[in-house]
């Protein structure tokens, strides 16, 4: 009798997602013709099943259900069993999560569909168990069921399947979904922001909190732009108790994905590089605007833990860390008391302990009893420099001891069985850390990043564009996947702010040629908007069409973004229109509630409000035109464009024809400051470039 371990079809694939399942009972298929061939000729459904490899309740439900004999039994007799992992495949993850927020009007992963041999989807949800309880359906008994109504009446699960598909459907657009954007919307999402806030802790809304760094990024730019103090106050507000709180990770730094309670303590553990791409952003954005540091400290200690945990020897970025290890969620991050004091000794240890919350009983819960572990999230219930004043001492020595602590737990806990990572490369989420890292560089004048941002730049597109053409995802050496156009668009933005930090006009370049692609690939429609998925890709029953912001940037909030970037960088109107084409595709829908489009929001402001471009000529190296440089870079003004005109570039001056006639003046490097299709005088000393950077446009 054989011992080897099952193997399904999964066995063959790249995706560390697919691999977790690749020794299941159940004989899984990945998302393809294969499959769906099979289903037809056998008159099956499919049981589609959509997650990620760092997500606990995959996790759970796969330890439950499918590496259990009696629920392989069932998925394998009835149904054609199919596996997809939603960050190789989000075209597919997001035609079925639209579908389950329809029927359900929640959605969630894991992500379990029932569909007909056609594709077309009749039932959806998230986690169940394998029996059913708690008056959850279990898996055994919803497919029994399912399978057993496509015998009795397979035309009615043909039927619903077809008018599910119907109502889901984009209709033209009409007026209700285009027109002009309105300058109201900034306003109306003000105003939902502020009746969401969490004064108190934090935040928007009650629990779990999400980061969504993306809303603090806009709060911050309308107080910019507005004045008003309590926008600033509440980006803070949670910027800081973001930080503080178990969401962080005060060890080893980075941030965990959300928040279960309302005081940014209980995390749920996975580390995703897109949230360190983005949170690094939004700290970046609030340093610029306040110069306070230590939000400058918090963005260099997310790249800390990007740099050392989640890049790849050749300096692209992995995708993400569990939140699992050894099958227990936390079990990596946290810490009782006796191992603190084992660890630091008797009078440090007690002062961490009080400092970072830690005692005896816990205050890490069971996520599903409420009961404490008797473990500790390590988290600061205020600032240390009230915890110094308090003590009567000295708040850089105290800052400086806990710091040592950190260190020393961290060593140690480098010791523990570490969460699984999932090592593929995306070239969307590369893009994001990307675009952090270029404003790094320039924001705090630190060339390490620009490298840093370089190299990732450079191994997508040289590992990920093999032949000309742009693909997802990369692991164990195979590149994969056609690229979806939030992988154009985010891996454009990035390589705008690495020209931005490095002046480099490759990057430039490299930005427009991605930007061109983008509109022939995922254009076409009859308004502005962009498809998700490009022309020539797998026809799905939905071809998706995203502009909302959630967890990330929709695709076309950042091309949105990008081509009115390239308008004001190249002075070519095209991209101007590209972006207003964008703009009043979705305006109808995002007027609807406003506070959710607050990347679209941010794109729209380059188009609704007034914008500057500075263009600095001079050679590059000389001491006057790093003085301007540094001047312009200084200044909190997201609205300008900044472009380096070096005096004969043929590269400047075939992407940028509109500055061929500014040079030095009298041999001294110059800056040009242009706003309303007018230029003003060239100034040649910094502080007058700064005095005129110092208000938004």
């Amino acid at each position: 009798m054989s011992t080897a371990p099952h193997r399904n079809r999964l066995a063959r694939e790249k995706s560390p997602y697919l691999l977790q399942h690749a020794h299941n009972p159940v004989d899984w298929y990945p998302w393809g013709e294969e499959a769906f061939g099979r289903a037809r000729s056998e008159g099956k459904l499919v049981f589609l099943s959509i997650g990620y490899s760092t997500c606990h309740w995959c996790h759970v439900m796969e330890r439950e259900s499918f590496e259990d004999e009696e629920v392989a039994a069932v998925l394998n007799t009835l149904t054609v069993p199919v596996k997809v992992d939603r960050e190789e495949r989000p075209d597919v993850d997001q035609v079925y999560m639209t579908v389950c927020q329809a029927l359900n009007g929640s959605g969630g992963w894991p992500l379990t569909v029932l569909l007909t041999p056609d594709r077309n989807p009749f039932f959806a949800g998230t986690y169940f168990p394998k029996h059913s309880r708690h008056g959850r359906i279990g898996v055994v008994e919803l497919v029994r069921q399912a399978a057993a109504l496509w015998q009795e009446d397979p035309e009615r699960v043909h039927r619903a399947g077809r008018e599910i598909v119907a109502r889901l459907q984009p209709a033209p657009a009409g007026p209700e979904e285009s027109g002009a954007l309105a300058p109201a919307l900034f306003q109306e999402a003000v105003r939902l922001f502020r009746g969401q806030f969490d004064a108190a802790r934090g935040g928007f809304g009650p629990a779990p909190k999400f980061p969504t760094p993306h809303n603090l990024v806009f709060l911050v730019r309308r107080w910019r732009r507005t004045g008003d103090p309590e926008l600033l106050r509440m980006a803070e507000t949670t910027l800081d108790a973001m930080r503080r709180g178990g969401l962080f990770d005060q060890v080893g730094f980075g941030f965990h994905r959300y928040a279960t309670d309302a005081n940014w303590l209980l995390p749920h553990f996975e580390k995703m590089l897109y949230d360190q791409a983005g949170l690094a952003l939004a700290y970046l954005e609030a340093h610029q605007a306040t110069r306070k540091p230590g939000y400058a400290r918090t963005a260099r200690e997310i790249f800390t833990y990007a740099l050392r945990d989640l890049a790849s020897p050749e300096g692209a970025f992995y995708s993400a860390e569990d939140a699992d290890s050894e099958g227990v969620e936390g079990k990596f991050y946290v810490w009782t008391r006796r191992e603190v004091l084992d660890v630091l000794g008797l009078d440090d240890g007690e002062l961490y302990c009080r400092v970072q919350g830690i005692t005896e009983e816990g205050n890490f819960r069971e996520e599903a009893t409420g009961e404490p572990t008797g473990t500790n999230i390590p988290h600061l219930d205020r600032p240390l420099d009230a915890w110094a004043w308090e003590r009567g001492v000295d708040p850089k020595a105290f800052a400086a001891r806990l710091e040592s602590a950190r260190g020393r737990l961290f060593s140690r806990r480098e010791g523990r069985v570490r969460p699984h990572r999932d090592d593929k490369v995306l070239t969307a989420w590369n893009g994001l850390m990307i675009s952090a890292l270029g404003r790094a560089a320039w924001t705090l004048d630190e060339p390490r990043y620009a490298r840093a941002a370089a190299r990732a730049a450079d191994f997508v597109l040289s590992r990920l564009r093999p032949d000309g053409r742009l693909l997802r995802r990369f692991r164990d050496g195979e590149a994969a996947v056609p690229a979806f156009a939030e992988d154009y668009a985010f891996l454009a933005r990035g390589l705008l702010d690495l020209y931005g930090a490095t002046f480099d006009p490759a990057r430039l370049r490299q930005a427009l040629e991605l930007a061109r692609e983008l509109v022939q690939r995922f254009g076409g429609g009859s308004t502005g908007a962009l498809f998700d998925t490009a022309a020539d890709a797998e026809e799905l029953v939905l071809r998706p069409q995203e502009v909302y912001d959630g967890a990330t940037p929709s695709a076309n909030s950042v091309a949105l973004e990008v081509f009115a970037r390239l308008g004001q960088l190249t002075g070519d109107p095209a991209w101007t229109e590209h972006a207003r084409g964008i703009a009043e595709a979705f305006a109808g829908r995002v007027a609807q509630y406003p506070a959710a489009f607050t990347q679209f929001l941010a794109g729209a402001s380059l188009l609704l409000e007034p914008t500057r471009e500075v263009v600095i000529a001079g050679l590059p190296e000389a001491p006057e035109t790093q003085g301007l440089l540094s001047a312009a870079r200084a200044a909190y003004a997201p609205e300008t464009a900044l472009l380096l005109a070096p005096p004969g570039d043929p590269v400047v001056a075939a992407l940028c024809p509109f500055r061929e006639h500014m040079g030095p003046v009298e041999g001294r490097a110059a800056a040009y400051v242009c706003q309303d299709f007018a230029c003003r005088a060239p100034v040649s000393l910094p502080e007058e470039l700064a005095k005129t950077l110092e208000h938004p446009a």
